[in-house]
């Protein structure tokens, strides 16, 4: 079915507001969530409401708690999510590196134990669009391992997202946000959730066999694993990930030392820095415009439109999902009706939400 993204909004807040969130809170996870599916991220999307619910039933995740400030370095700022929603949490304490950068000229924001942030790509866009660059290492913890490490057979890690962002005065950022896995968790659960394969390198079964069958992963018994992206490369991207954003960002890693609730936690370390703090910056803003005209006069190879960069997929996307709506499979939408029971509401009310 295609939803329209005001439409989904309202769905997603109405389920979280009767699960305990307050209605601001609720909304603005929600929106955020929305985003994700317009920008072509299903897999951080409305589908991640069932996961949500859940955890808030669970008492894994505290929709009330804000962001804890721990320690204060001057550029160097630790925080504490205390298991609030990440939406929240971690744009509290993006907002506050932001205002330390702007008069540092650089902060390091250290964010330990926040419920799932989402796309990480939302905290380095909220940077860019106040003039700041960023990179974000973050690590997934909380529940059992998904992913095996290069070389090995059995699972180690979870998805460990790294996302960097420049800044453009046209507001057309550029936006490298990606799992350290060939394709993020999630995606993998929408293929299985449409009965798609996914691409080739991103699984293994439980025979550590290449597969692009997603049971492997979300059946009862499959017994599969993800894999890093590019071989040694994406994997020692992955264990980077792990150590700064887990180790040091929240004294929180994969290791079996640290326990696993169920939940989706996780753990970020952001670098953000002022251009201008750096050198002149109208000759900055003047270099990357140029580089990336270049490269958008790259002659494009057979079967591909136009040589892209980091950020404009999702522009695309975005356009074409704003106008045409966006696709929810049967799967997840039943998976987001039984949530929407789960939290109180029934069929009829939901459906009032709908356009």
């Amino acid at each position: 079915m295609r939803i329209h993204k005001n439409s989904l909004i309202q769905v997603a807040k109405a389920i979280l507001t009767s699960a305990g969130a307050e209605a601001d809170r609720a909304h603005a996870v929600a929106e955020h969530l929305v985003i994700a599916n317009l920008k072509g991220h299903d897999s951080h999307g409305v589908g991640m409401v069932p996961n949500y619910v859940g955890a808030m039933v669970n008492g894994l995740i505290n929709p009330q708690n804000d962001v804890k400030l721990t320690r204060d370095n001057g550029a160097v700022l630790t925080f504490d999510g205390d298991l609030g929603f990440g939406r929240i949490v971690g744009m509290q304490a993006m907002d506050k590196g932001i205002e330390r950068a702007k008069s540092h000229g650089i902060c390091c924001v250290a964010l330990g134990s926040a419920a799932h942030l989402g796309r990480i790509g939302a905290f380095a866009e909220h940077c860019a669009e106040a003039g700041l660059i960023s990179t974000h290492y973050v690590n997934v913890v909380g529940h059992d391992p998904m992913v095996v490490a290069y070389g090995g057979r059995d699972r180690r890690f979870i998805t460990n997202p790294f996302c960097c962002a420049v800044p453009r005065v046209d507001g057309n950022h550029v936006v490298l946000d990606m799992a350290t896995t060939t394709v993020a968790a999630g995606k993998v659960r929408v293929a299985y959730m449409r009965g798609e394969p996914v691409p080739k390198h991103s699984l293994v079964d439980k025979n550590g066999v290449e597969t692009t069958d997603a049971s492997v992963i979300f059946s009862k018994d499959g017994g599969g694993a993800m894999q890093p992206f590019g071989l040694h490369k994406g994997y020692g991207l992955m264990v980077m990930c792990e150590l700064l954003g887990g180790a040091l960002g929240g004294h929180f890693t994969m290791q079996p030392g640290n326990q696993r609730s169920g939940a989706t936690l996780n753990n970020m370390l952001s670098i953000i820095l002022d251009p201008a703090a750096v050198g002149d910056l109208a000759t900055y803003d003047a270099e990357v415009s140029a580089m990336i005209d270049y490269i958008y006069a790259s002659e494009p190879a057979d079967g591909v439109d136009k040589v892209m960069i980091p950020g404009d997929p999702e522009r695309q996307s975005t356009r074409a999902r704003n106008a045409e709506g966006i696709e929810i499979d049967d799967n997840s939408w039943q998976d987001i009706m039984q949530a929407a029971d789960r939290a109180g509401l029934d069929a009829a009310q939901i459906t009032a939400l709908l356009d």
